[in-house]
């Protein structure tokens, strides 16, 4: 069996047990103050020449890339998370020979199909969650934002991590489908399947653009 349908099979059987007991079939639901934070969509998780980089974002970089000027448009406030180059080593996918070494600036820099605008503030943090020791949830209160929506990478670490800590932190965490995207396919498929109703709504890329639209 491809791994794949395996895994689909044993998510349906889960729910199916969730909806015969009743539980986690519940939505957070759109609020009034939506922001937008774009996840680690930097050089060296996109760019497949480095160790940690996959054309598998490619998909999520497009839907983000549709989510963008609707929420400016709107004035949506949009945070970007990235990690300083200083604190992380990879070995560079291109060249076998050149061993550990420390991230060059280009690979903590944010994608060029993702540029950010004036005025969208780039988060670097240390931890998986752009919560976790950085000061996001006081731009958040400044702009009195009650829904997250969440995009980027990777669906199983830092996608999960500020999904979970925006439920923490009791805003409406929303997970853009076709927006976040992960290394494995079954990671990711999992992860959604296991957060939504519990830490997180996931919704298509449409829904939320009515969402903005309206």
């Amino acid at each position: 069996m491809n791994p794949l349908d395996g895994l689909r099979a044993a998510m349906a059987a889960v729910d199916d047990s969730y909806k015969q007991r009743g539980i986690f079939q519940g939505r957070f639901g759109f609020g009034e103050k939506p922001a937008l934070v774009v996840i680690d969509m930097a050089y060296g998780w996109t760019d497949p020449a480095y160790a940690g980089g996959s054309a598998r974002l490619d998909r999520a970089v497009e839907a983000i890339r549709q989510l963008l000027p609707v929420a400016r448009a709107k004035r949506v406030p949009i945070f970007y998370t990235t990690s300083p180059f200083e604190q992380a080593q990879f070995k560079s996918a291109a060249d076998d020979s050149a061993g550990f070494r420390k991230w060059d600036r280009r690979a903590c820099e944010i994608d060029e199909r993702l540029r950010p605008e004036p005025g969208e503030l780039i988060i670097y943090k240390e931890h998986a969650s752009a919560f976790a020791g950085t000061p996001i949830v006081g731009h958040l209160i400044a702009h009195r934002v009650d829904t997250l929506l969440i995009t980027g990478c990777s669906t199983s670490a830092c996608v999960r991590a500020t999904a979970t800590d925006a439920k923490s932190n009791y805003l409406k965490p929303i997970i853009v489908r076709e927006a976040v995207q992960d290394r494995s396919e079954i990671a990711h498929e999992w992860t959604l399947f296991d957060i939504q109703a519990r830490f997180a709504d996931v919704v298509s890329v449409d829904e939320t653009l009515a969402y903005l639209r309206g």
